[in-house]
């Protein structure tokens, strides 16, 4: 029998909001699932997806969604160290007189589902403190369920939650519309912009308004990106004028603002802990590197000078860390030192195929593994490309392997089922099929 998923757009005519009808079935369909049952009408995949992981978690769903406020210190902390705080003005402009027409509540919270901000009606604020979404508090998938918040933290992408979607009972007479932000300098995820509600104030074009106003957050962090790189390069010219050899000037995150003696590149993979002094760097060898205001200047040193094998020092090891469900990340060793790199979703798919096949893949194959499709062989070029200019020495191609003389291990999640849960690649999810380990 095919079940068609329960989809709460569907639920009244168009431009209303659910019915009480839908949203009594909405209800039903939830306990049939938490029973282990086969409803008669499927919830949307996304939601049936987001229940099962909640599940294995342990949540309760009739627990509260009560959760430790953030300390004081600890709150203002956070606040300045992101660049979302930023932002509060253009997202007030894009939302507040929306939501407070709606009568509803705009809030923002960092990459671990924590309420920095909130804004809007003060009648649903009230509301809102009774089921703790306030300021500190914590609303993750694996605190609180399935939610807007927590949800578009794990998906990495928008998505709207309504009523009994919400896998904790408390919040069923509510709706919420999120949508993550991604910091444009390194991919990184930086929060989430949400709109909750009372569940009466469900409206479809929710999301679209909230998923508009998280890409122009990251429109604007891209140009105050592009603005800090044109005073680094400003201040690097005249210094690179003076440099013998090879030697770049880039910003804190490795973006090129200058570059003599050597092909430009558009950003130098730097590891986490990049500081002045000697320091290897996998795509140039051993360099000094010295701070600049805004950024770095790195100068390469000759092979001769670096010392004996300097520039061949080989890699003995990498770990790739797929263990947590919001990031991942690789790690390299070798008699040079160690450094960590965090992924890219598609760059964390990429090197777990080739770390399963360590016999190789073609682009054919790779292009199959990650796209379902033979023939998208340009694109899996293009992101090997990308991935050589970070593992050079460790990444051999014809066909597309790690090199024989490096030690590979893939750190998998608890579960197979929470393997790179974002992902849609037909090897990742033949992968999460496969039987839990021990």
């Amino acid at each position: 029998m095919n079940i068609q998923p329960l989809d709460p757009l569907r639920l009244s005519p168009p431009g209303t909001g659910p019915s009480a009808d839908g949203t009594r079935l909405l209800a039903r369909v939830r306990a049939a699932a938490l029973a282990g049952e086969t409803p008669h009408v499927a919830p949307r995949p996304v939601i049936d997806a987001s229940w099962q992981r909640v599940m294995r978690i342990g949540i309760d769903p009739d627990r509260s969604t009560a959760s430790d406020l953030l300390p004081a210190g600890e709150l203002e902390h956070r606040r300045r160290s992101t660049a979302l705080g930023e932002l509060l003005p253009s997202l007030s402009q894009g939302l507040i007189s929306v939501v407070q027409a709606s009568q509803q509540i705009m809030v923002v919270t960092d990459e671990e589902g924590r309420v920095l901000w909130r804004d809007g009606d003060r009648g649903v604020m009230r509301k809102a403190d009774g089921i703790c979404l306030e300021a500190g508090a914590a609303w993750s998938e694996d605190t609180t369920g399935t939610n807007g918040i927590g949800t578009a933290l794990e998906l990495r992408r928008p998505v709207q939650v309504h009523s009994a979607e919400h896998f904790v009972r408390t919040l069923h007479d509510w709706t919420c519309a999120a949508a993550p932000v991604h910091d444009p300098r390194d991919g990184r995820l930086l929060g989430v912009i949400d709109v909750s509600g009372a569940d009466s104030t469900f409206h479809p074009a929710t999301l679209a308004l909230v998923e508009s106003v998280a890409r122009l957050a990251e429109a604007e962090l891209r140009d105050r990106h592009l603005m800090s790189v044109e005073r680094l390069r400003s201040v690097a010219s005249p210094i690179l004028c003076r440099v013998g050899g090879r030697a770049l000037a880039v910003d804190s995150h490795g973006w090129l603002a200058a570059v003599t003696g050597m092909p430009p590149v558009d950003r130098l993979p730097l590891p986490k802990s990049f500081r002045a002094g000697r320091r290897w760097l996998p795509s140039l060898g051993m360099c000094a590197v010295e701070p600049l205001p805004g950024g770095w200047l790195v100068r390469v040193e000759e092979a001769a000078a670096a010392g004996p094998d300097v520039a061949e020092s080989a890699v003995s090891r990498v770990v790739l860390d797929l263990s947590s469900r919001r990031r991942s990340s690789v790690t390299v060793s070798g008699p040079a030192g160690r450094w960590t790199h965090e992924l890219s979703p598609r760059h964390a798919e990429l090197l777990y195929v080739l770390c399963v096949h360590r016999e190789g893949r073609s682009a054919a194959e790779l292009a199959a593994d990650l796209f379902g499709d033979r023939t998208r062989t340009v694109t899996v070029r293009a992101e090997i490309s990308r991935l050589r200019r970070h593992f050079a020495q460790v990444l051999a191609h014809r066909p597309y392997r790690f090199v024989d003389e490096v030690e590979v291990e893939v750190v998998p999640p608890p579960h197979p089922a929470d393997l790179l849960p974002h992902s849609t690649a037909p090897a990742i999810t033949a992968a999460r099929r496969l039987p839990a380990q021990g």
